[in-house]
């Protein structure tokens, strides 16, 4: 059994991989369970107790281990660990192996950051680019939107309806744009559409010319916003793709980095 661990800036996310289904079909790199949680103060001691929740869930024992890797914004805070990784490396090698090296483009949004990766057909990084200047567009943007219009981010998805227009780029401002929407008596669906629209504006911009190449695939949290994939396949003139999950995919490719 291997653990792999993303510790993010606003979510701990932990996938146990091993074998699963029937003795004659297991696949030995399924996954198994799975968690994520807010993240706060204290997280090697929050990843300890998650993995021991696991391995009650899965009736398993800390000598059943055999790898456990970490990435993440916070992966130099963890000491339970044998593997520490890059968040970029981790989250190529994740979307390569559950695609099964079909993504040539994938889009990154984060906790606190937007990145766009560019792979080969071995699913090594070949171009990218990220935002990490301004929360706007990121996952913590959504998840102060979602609070504010009292709506789950996977119920954000507006295709048949009209846009209003938010004009702050930056999140703290967007956020007093909502609140003052909202007291207009906007209604919040239009709210919603026009967020997903500026972000995948934002996304489109930092993409330019040249860096999209298909089959492109969206992940994060964020990527469970079926409007935000709407939004950008409107922007980006172009199908976008999420696999299952897609919050997990940097957890996953944490434990085949190595192996590519």
């Amino acid at each position: 059994m291997k653990i792999g661990i993303d510790v993010g800036s606003t979510g701990i996310k932990i996938v146990f991989v091993g074998s699963g289904g029937s003795e004659e079909s297991a696949d030995p790199d399924q996954i198994i369970w799975k968690i994520v949680v807010p993240t706060k103060p204290g997280q090697s001691a929050m990843v300890d107790d998650l993995i021991q929740q696991g391995l009650t869930a899965v009736c398993a024992a800390p000598s059943d281990i055999k790898k456990t890797c970490v990435t993440g914004y916070g992966r130099n805070l963890i000491n339970s660990t044998s593997h520490v990784v890059d968040e970029i490396s981790a989250n190529a090698a994740g979307i390569t192996r559950l695609t099964r090296g079909r993504a040539r483009t994938l889009i990154n949004v984060g906790g606190q950051d937007v990145k766009i990766i560019k792979l080969d057909e071995s699913g090594q990084v070949t171009d990218f680019k990220m935002n990490d200047k301004c929360a706007a567009g990121t996952g913590r943007f959504f998840e102060i939107a979602a609070t504010i219009l009292d709506t789950p981010l996977e119920e954000f998805h507006t295709k048949d309806i009209q846009a209003i227009n938010i004009n702050s780029t930056c999140a703290v401002f967007a956020e007093s744009e909502i609140v003052s929407l909202l007291a207009k008596g906007v209604n919040k669906y239009r709210i919603i559409k026009g967020i997903n629209n500026a972000v995948a504006k934002r996304i489109a911009t930092l993409a330019g010319n040249g860096l999209l190449e298909e089959d492109i695939y969206l992940d994060g949290g964020p990527a469970q916003n079926k409007g935000l994939r709407q939004s950008l396949e409107e922007y980006l003139f172009c199908d976008i793709k999420v696999v299952e999950s897609p919050q997990f995919t940097v957890a996953l490719g944490s434990l085949y980095v190595d192996e590519r």
